[in-house]
């Protein structure tokens, strides 16, 4: 087995060299072997393009996903229209893929609304800060569908799946463990991706486990993977196979995709204070964008007027991100109680009507002055 790692599932050496797997097997097209590319290098290039805004003071924070392009272009990819993907908080990979335009989510982490996005229209939910939090959420839903009788037809192509992501710290959570319980004895048809980026925060995995990931999956009743999560191809036909095995009505499985967090843990942290310099400089060697770029040019799938071109597409969905941003205005302080509650609360009308009195107080402030 290649990767030197045996429980390791790669379809592409750090080099680009491509190797077998005998469970997975993956034969695609020229053009999504390049699709593949060009979606990784424009979210990395929208990833430092939002870094940089941030940098400026456009954004109030920003979590970066450098490193983490394979495992979410290629699990994000997997996704047919049908499926509903629960994001956490760093998924603008899975994002791109399911359609929603990175204004939209830009437009969350400057402050200017709650999520902007329609999750019915983009089959995506809303971002979840909440650590662990949307596994429960995305276990009720895969409950639901199954009540729905949209799991397990006649008609592969009608039946439905859901993938929820979250990371190698949130594993530690009561929610991702109940979550687990619930899937498992319900058979919901479920797909656990977590993303192993090796820290939580500044944890390393070592103080979180003493068990590779994937084989918690065992103790619950269902089968766990570990991927090359630097590794678009080995993503893509994981997640491919755990995806119709839910649709089919066989229940949840768990894919570990190994893979590192090159960035900071947010635009907040400094991670030079608690990772060496030398390990950065390590899994730079894996880089995933790199990886499928030596990938296109070993197997003459791409030549320099099409890396060309992607650049150039990057370039100018950078700048036309930049102006987006630039051009936003201050929503209303009001307009954070819409949309929380169809049909309102009492809890909220009080908060609402608190705040409001909060506000018109600055009205009688003295010029000037202090209150």
């Amino acid at each position: 087995m290649s990767g030197g790692d045996p429980q390791l599932v790669q379809l592409l050496t750090p080099e680009g060299e491509r190797v077998e797997h005998p469970d997975y097997h993956l034969q695609l097209s020229d053009q999504e072997y390049r699709d593949f590319y060009r979606d990784m290098e424009l979210i990395r290039r929208v990833d430092f393009e939002a870094t940089a805004l941030q940098r400026q003071g456009e954004l109030g924070i920003w979590a970066s996903l450098l490193g983490q392009e394979a495992a979410q272009i290629g699990s994000g990819r997997a996704l047919k229209p049908q499926d509903m993907a629960f994001p956490t908080y760093r998924e603008h990979g899975v994002a791109w893929c399911r359609g929603i335009d990175p204004i939209n989510i830009l437009c969350t982490w400057r402050g200017n609304d709650q999520g902007a996005w329609d999750p019915k229209v983009h089959r995506c939910q809303l971002y979840t800060i909440v650590i662990g939090a949307q596994t429960l959420h995305a276990t009720g839903y895969a409950m639901g569908i199954v009540k729905d009788g949209k799991v397990g037809g006649d008609d592969p192509a009608k039946n439905e799946a859901t993938i929820v992501y979250f990371g190698d710290g949130a594993t530690s959570q009561g929610d991702v463990n109940e979550a687990f319980i619930w899937s498992s004895v319900f058979a919901a048809p479920l797909v656990f991706f977590c993303q192993n980026n090796q820290y939580a925060i500044s944890e390393p995995l070592e103080r979180q486990t003493r068990v590779p990931l994937y084989q918690r999956a065992n103790g619950f009743g269902f089968p766990g993977v570990r991927v090359d999560g630097n590794d678009v191809l080995a993503t893509y036909a994981v997640t491919t196979a755990a995806l119709d095995r839910a649709r089919s009505g066989d229940g949840p499985s768990f894919i570990e995709a190994y893979t590192y967090r090159m960035g900071a843990h947010t635009t907040n942290d400094d991670p030079t204070k608690y990772r060496i310099a030398s390990e950065v400089e390590s899994w730079k060697l894996k880089d995933p964008v790199a990886r499928m770029k030596s990938f296109l040019i070993r197997q003459q799938l791409a030549d320099n007027d099409y890396f060309d071109s992607v650049r150039a597409d990057a370039d100018a969905l950078a700048a036309k991100l930049r102006s987006e941003v630039l051009a936003l205005t201050d929503p209303a302080p009001l307009s954070m109680f819409d949309h929380v509650f169809p049909n309102g609360s009492a809890e909220l009308d009080a908060q609402r009507a608190g705040f409001a009195r909060y506000l018109d107080s600055f009205a009688d402030a003295p010029a000037g002055g202090s209150r």
